[in-house]
């Protein structure tokens, strides 16, 4: 029995297996997101979902689902399952008997005396997606008949029946090529096995509904293209390989390419390794080089995002270097001294409050010695030269004020990341002087100043030492609230805001804190006691009055509360730091329940992985993207540290 499982009696009940889903991506940016049963509930599911550079920059859906007919002497066993308005047909989830993912994603049949097998599998550097079926068992002939239903389309739109659709398509080697849309790569369909029949008989499936998309506010009907179906017979103990991809491939290389690249997959076979596996799904490689996609199923690069993950994805196999990869992208991505925050091309956004000092922050993470730190100097001290001289200069966003503070203007309410707006508005505006973007500050500070003197950079030394060596107090005298005995979340002019969110954890956690220790303290014990929940930090106490404990409805309402209440796994970690720091080995109990809490997490949602979010109030329900690179990277991140605090270190 693997380590992730399910009740195999309940697998039928679509009430127990629809909320489940399951997500394989690759490095080359593809990625298939569907149920565990096959039924698309969202229009961010599909089986091969890949960008399309020369369109839009994007995602876009090829190829949106599979339905499979076991058919033995004339009869017919619809194996699919879609839902329509006020029905579910085919009904093909009534035979699955059993599923697994601890390798690739398994699903197991049973129509009468046939025992079918269905795997789903990722070629790691290709926009290509490969679906093995097994025949176990069968009595007497047995036929496979496979109707791929087809989308080109956008991952954010849904696929309408229009006159533009190409009906036409190729015949290669065992298969097809089609494309429903001009602009559009071409999609391959081929089997592994020879004697595979083709018909071509298009048609539209109409109204396919997805009922997340109903329940967030969003169209929800789709039509779908089918342009035929295959069909090939199937001995008992045989596997036949249908391969879908944007080139083309030699028949008698697909069993091969599977079998290579199922072998070099890390088994989901323990809570570490499930962690490990998700982690290597963010990666994505290009031709303008390495990113790290936020979320699935739906976001793209987030820069912030993009560097808190760093330290704990450069933890997976040659991890540190493709966060080199990583780094370097963003650093040829940067304008003045901002990183690309969201979009591509010519939507690209740059600014950020905060992103900058992630960057700084994540190359302290991965320094364990002064010879490293020397080295990242000498690569990336120039950068952090632009990045600091620019807030020195100052501009209309953000600039560095007399008293050592980096102070946003009030213009620019919502480029920390606490940025959910509605109508046009910040629902938690944030400007002036932001706790955690400061603390992030003199933590890049001080880290500069370290590194700077290992490299004996005295210019830069002398210029910014002063700047250090006043922040402490100036942080203290504009943050720290005597009579509350914690820090503000943000203070503009004589506003200081007294809410308690988890950013204040932070200027806590940091190597390089402006607290002192028993303000530190302070900060902990009150985080612990307001915001710490079994799946990481409330982004408000629910003793405020704005405090929302559910995360539901439409974009407004889910908008509204984002961070006013909402839990983010990415906190969890720097709370763990800090919580460490103060009370060291007394305190790994308390963090590793939490830890070890999350695994609880891997059979709901997305599967064998970690949730953008979680609601508030319990159960703590998942909810936002269901693979997001910051939750998985700071809870691997959060085992080192227990690691570290139990060796005595």
């Amino acid at each position: 029995m693997g380590f992730i499982n399910f009740d195999k009696t309940q697998l039928i009940n679509l009430e127990y297996s629809l909320p489940k889903e399951m997500l394989r991506s690759n490095r080359a940016g593809s990625f298939s997101c569907t149920t565990i049963v096959g039924c698309n509930t969202r229009k961010y599911h599909g089986l091969l979902i890949c960008p399309q550079p020369s369109l839009d920059n994007s995602m876009h859906v090829l190829l949106s689902k599979l339905d499979e007919t076991v058919i033995q002497r004339d009869a017919e066993f619809n194996i699919g399952i879609n839902k329509y308005p006020n029905s579910y047909n085919p009904k093909g989830h009534k035979y699955i008997r059993d599923f697994s993912a601890e390798i690739i994603p398994k699903i197991t049949y049973r129509v009468g005396g046939v025992i079918l097998t269905k795997e789903i599998l990722f070629v790691t550097e290709e926009q290509k997606v490969m679906i093995r079926y097994t025949l176990v068992e069968a009595q007497s002939p047995t036929t496979i008949r496979v109707k791929p239903f087809l989308a080109f389309r956008n991952i954010h739109d849904l696929s309408k029946k229009n006159i533009y659709l190409q009906t036409k398509y190729e015949s290669v080697p065992n298969g097809i090529k089609t494309r429903m849309y001009e602009g559009y790569s071409p999609l391959y369909m081929q089997l592994s096995k020879a004697r595979a029949e083709y018909v071509h008989s298009p048609d539209w499936y109409n109204d396919l509904e997805y009922f997340y998309e109903k329940d967030r506010g969003y169209p929800y009907h789709e039509d779908l293209y089918v342009p035929g179906f295959f069909e090939f017979p199937i001995k008992k103990g045989e596997s036949v390989i249908f391969c879908a991809g944007t080139q083309e491939i030699n028949p008698t290389m697909i069993t091969r390419l599977f079998n290579k690249e199922y072998n070099n997959r890390t088994p989901r076979n323990s809570y570490e390794n499930s962690l490990i596996n998700s982690a290597e799904q963010f990666f994505y490689k290009h031709s303008g080089g390495t990113d790290i996609i936020a979320g699935y199923p739906w976001y793209d690069r987030i820069g912030r995002f993009t560097f808190i993950s760093l330290p704990g994805l450069s933890q997976v196999k040659n991890g540190e270097s493709i966060c080199r990869e990583v780094t370097d992208t963003m650093i040829r991505g940067m304008q003045n001294n901002l990183f690309p925050e969201t979009g591509r091309g010519n939507n690209t956004s740059w600014i950020s409050a905060d992103t900058p000092l992630w960057f700084i922050w994540a190359l302290q993470q991965c320094c364990t010695k002064g010879n490293e730190i020397k080295t990242k100097w000498k690569k990336y001290g120039d950068v952090i030269k632009r990045i600091f001289n620019s807030f020195a200069a100052g501009n209309d966003v953000i600039s560095l004020h007399n008293n050592h503070l980096l102070h946003i203007e009030p213009s620019y309410p919502s480029i920390t990341w606490m940025n959910a707006m509605v109508d046009g508005e910040p629902v938690t505006p944030r400007y002036g002087y932001v706790v955690e973007v400061n603390a992030l500050w003199y933590n890049a500070l001080m880290f500069a100043l370290e590194a700077s003197e290992l490299a004996k950079d005295k210019t830069f030394t002398e210029r910014w030492k002063p700047v250090a060596e006043g922040l402490p107090e100036s942080f203290s005298e504009v943050f720290w609230d005597e009579e509350h005995g914690y820090l503000a979340d943000y203070v503009f002019g004589t506003k200081r805001d007294l809410s308690v969110r988890p950013n204040q954890i932070i200027a806590a956690s940091l190597t390089y804190s402006p607290l002192q220790e028993e303000q530190k303290r302070q900060v902990v014990d009150l985080v612990k006691k307001r915001l710490v929940t079994p799946r990481g930090l409330r982004t408000l106490s629910p003793e405020n009055p704005v405090y929302k404990g559910r995360f539901m409805g439409d974009e407004r309402k889910r908008d509204e509360a984002l961070h006013q209440g909402t839990v983010h796994p990415w906190l969890f970690g720097h709370f763990a730091e800090a919580y460490l720091k103060i009370y060291k080995k007394q305190g790994i109990d308390f963090i590793r329940k939490i830890y070890e809490g999350f695994q609880d997490d891997m059979t709901e949602n997305g599967i064998g992985s970690l949730s953008e979010l979680y609601e508030g109030d319990p159960p703590h329900s998942g909810r936002g993207a269901i693979s997001f690179a910051a939750s998985v990277s700071e809870i691997i991140r959060v085992k080192g540290l227990l690691d570290h605090f139990g060796s005595g270190k």
